[in-house]
């Protein structure tokens, strides 16, 4: 257990990887395993790398998996092959890192379940047991099982990244004649109206090649 790790950002397919990966965890009995040899004590080893502009509702949510999953999460807030390398100095027996990218993901093609870093990147096995779920299968694995997810999804954001670069999913807005809904009259008789929010959830987005609309990159 010492040797793998899950790349966890409070995103909704990494959710679903921790989430799997603790079930794995209790079917097979494991539970607490020391690591002397790193900073890490736990078997639910995870690394985070923040974004160069993080949304608040981001850092509030991993802050609060931390405590509900008693996650050993080291943070690191700088490029991803910087942030991995810092990582494997910290937590030297980590071998195998857990990631929650699938196929319609940027470089996600051609990945397979086990692939090694690419030349260049610090050494260990990347592993992704997610990589041919569908965005729907996310969303169902989330919503039938109840699972807490970050606050921004219901906002419209489908795929989170930072502050610059992350925006509502367009595919998900609303028609302008459904944002206002009547509410009761008011003590002169007048119609109140409460705006409904200009997006739809995320959960309600189907094709995998919209996921990304909101994002700049």
């Amino acid at each position: 257990m010492p040797e793998l790790s899950l790349a966890y950002n409070g995103g909704k397919d990494c959710l679903v990887l921790l989430i799997l990966y603790l079930f794995a965890l209790h079917k097979r009995g494991l539970a607490q395993v020391s690591n002397p040899s790193s900073k890490i004590d736990t078997a639910v080893q995870c690394c985070y790398i923040q974004d160069a502009h993080p949304f608040p509702e981001v850092e509030e949510f991993v802050a609060k998996s931390i405590k509900i999953y008693s996650l050993a999460l080291l943070e690191y807030a700088k490029p991803m092959k910087a942030a991995f390398h810092d990582y494997l100095q910290d937590a030297p027996s980590v071998k195998a890192i857990l990631v929650g990218t699938r196929r319609t993901d940027p470089h996600g093609e051609h990945l397979k379940h086990f692939d090694p870093t690419d030349k260049g990147w610090p050494v260990f096995v990347r592993v992704h047991p997610v990589i041919d779920w569908h965005y729907v299968d996310i969303w169902t694995f989330i919503r039938y099982l109840n699972i807490p997810y970050c606050v921004l999804y219901d906002m419209g954001y489908t795929s989170l990244g930072g502050t610059t670069d992350t925006h509502p999913n367009p595919a998900l807005a609303r028609q302008a004649s459904a944002q206002q809904v009547p509410q009761n009259k008011d003590m002169n008789g007048a119609t109140n109206g409460v705006a409904k929010p200009k997006f739809r959830p995320a959960y309600e987005l189907v094709d995998d090649y919209e996921e990304r609309l909101g994002r700049d990159r």
